[in-house]
């Protein structure tokens, strides 16, 4: 896939993040390779990447210690499952979201949320609002790269300016009933006031963006709406490859759902949320396969597009899940990898196992984000940054 416009993309070695979830985790017999280190043989699903081995880490025995089977998987790029979060500063606030606040305004988008269907709700604002992804490539095509007439524009702004009057008299009148409050209502305050603060945010970078022509793609307009399920992941990956090409933004997400249909497929006769409870029945299992062969075909589609658009490097991907094994409803030993930024992979690396040593997954979503450029020190439930790969 190129691109006949990526000026932007020529000029910023600006580093990026792409992280993919896929809800209902990955069949852990034929993800997890049997041998640790960089000359591992490739598990079943893995084989699907083979090509990229050296430019991705495979990791075990990480999670967040939580349970909660499918009511867990929220807590994927965040640590903190949405009901258990009132106790934390930022709430179950996700990865991408901390990293969005990093790239403010240096990007038409601080981050994209996209994916099939209604998604995994992998994605939260540090207030704990959920963030739906944009699940039509249409939609998300035109936010990229189809520019309004001056006529939308200008309504546009008379309705962000609306909005800036409204947001500043909330603000108003929410301080001026502070200290009237007892403690446990000046914290429901505070939460609010933090949300106004976030939309007035997002406005402001909106407006500063408004007026600024949006980069051609170099690929023909995307108008079908009415897309299978199936067909839309290649092109979802396509796209959002050209947005971190096009400096569009530097931050991206993709969801794949538990309701992901697969009878499309050939050789698969039930839905993807029916495979996960395999039981480890045989025929299942095979099927199953063919599901998961799919889904990791259309990733190393979008590494191999990845390092066509020379971004590779510069972009770390995370692929993986808030469950491990969905005919358990195991939210355990997740599957994760992490690929390109840049970074000597490490093959296969195996945490330990033993409880009291074991390793938080948000050491590794701390290194992330310091990889990406964000001052800080912890991030959700993490310990520390992640030792077992090098991340300078």
């Amino acid at each position: 896939m190129e691109s006949q416009a990526v000026a932007a993309s020529q000029t910023s070695r600006a580093k990026k993040i792409l992280a993919i979830g896929n809800h209902l985790g990955f069949y852990p017999g034929a993800f997890f390779p049997k041998d640790e280190g960089v000359d591992y043989l490739s598990s079943p699903t893995l084989r699907n990447i083979e090509k990229h081995r050296k430019d991705f880490t495979v990791f075990s025995h990480l999670d967040h210690d939580v349970g909660g089977g499918h009511g867990g998987v929220n807590a994927f790029l965040c640590g903190v499952r949405k009901q258990e979060s009132n106790g934390f500063p930022e709430k179950n606030v996700s990865l991408d979201q901390i990293a969005a606040e990093h790239v403010g305004s240096a990007a038409r988008f601080p981050s994209i949320t996209a994916g099939i269907g209604e998604g995994t709700d992998m994605c939260w604002t540090r207030t704990g609002v959920r963030i739906p992804p944009v699940n039509s490539p249409a939609r998300l095509f035109n936010a990229l790269f189809t520019q309004s007439p001056q006529t939308v524009r200008k309504s546009e702004r008379e309705r962000m300016t609306h909005r800036s009057s409204v947001l500043d008299a909330l603000l108003g009148s929410a301080k001026s009933l502070h200290g009237d409050l007892n403690p446990t209502d000046r914290d429901k305050l505070d939460q609010y006031l933090t949300s106004v603060r976030e939309v007035e945010r997002r406005l402001q970078m909106s407006k500063e963006w408004l007026d600024r022509p949006k980069p051609k793609p170099g690929i023909q307009p995307i108008t079908d709406e009415e897309r299978m399920d199936i067909e839309e992941m290649p092109l979802f990956f396509d796209l959002l490859t050209l947005a971190l090409q096009t400096d569009s933004t530097r931050v991206a997400t993709f969801e794949i759902p538990l309701g992901f249909t697969t009878t499309d497929l050939d050789g698969v006769s039930y839905g993807y949320h029916g495979l996960s409870h395999h039981s480890k029945g045989e025929g299942k299992l095979a099927e199953l396969q063919v599901a998961e062969d799919y889904i990791f075909t259309q990733v190393n589609r979008l590494f191999d597009g990845l390092q066509e658009a020379k971004i590779f490097d510069d972009t770390l991907v995370i692929v993986g899940s808030g469950m491990s094994d969905g005919s358990k409803h195991s939210n355990k030993d997740l599957p994760v990898l992490l690929a390109g930024g840049g970074l000597k992979h490490q093959g296969h690396l195996v945490s330990p196992e033993e409880h009291h040593k074991r390793v938080p997954l948000c050491n590794l979503w701390l290194s992330a984000l310091q990889w990406f450029g964000v001052e800080r020190d912890g991030f959700g439930k993490s310990t520390g940054t992640f030792s077992g790969l090098d991340f300078s």
